[in-house]
């Protein structure tokens, strides 16, 4: 049965510790200083103000977990990270359309795509489905 959080361990089974306390100490401490790159503006785009950008907090916040999961996994586990995990996250978040496209040189507030709620009922709340 799953916990608050999603978490599907048998009874009893106690969650591993994790490395990281969280997302920014995981980049600050692991991911930005073995992960260079010639991040010039126009090859590349980073923004000092990371967390200024949802999508970057999102995709940074899993490749954390992800990490903190796969290095339990003593054969494979870190270069399944690289390869499913850091190589295409770290290849969207420094590409020149990507979250920090706007903040070559400082960074500019993310402006979201302009969207218009769907008609009522055209996606049901599935935590109100009580079939389950």
């Amino acid at each position: 049965m799953a916990d608050e959080h999603g978490d599907e361990r048998p009874v009893g089974e106690e969650k591993p510790e994790t490395v990281y306390g969280s997302a920014e100490e995981f980049l600050h401490d692991q991911l930005l200083p073995c992960y260079l790159r010639d991040v010039d503006g126009k090859k590349a785009i980073w923004c000092a103000n990371w967390y200024l950008h949802p999508e970057a907090i999102s995709r940074i916040t899993a490749l954390w977990r992800a990490w903190e999961a796969l290095r339990l996994e003593a054969d494979t586990g870190m270069s399944i990270w690289w390869i499913q995990h850091a190589d295409p996250t770290m290849y969207v978040l420094l590409s020149t359309d990507g979250p920090f496209f706007n903040c070559a040189g400082s960074h500019r507030a993310p402006k979201p795509m302009h969207y218009e709620l769907a008609p009522a009922g055209w996606f049901p709340d599935e935590r109100l489905d009580t079939s389950r």
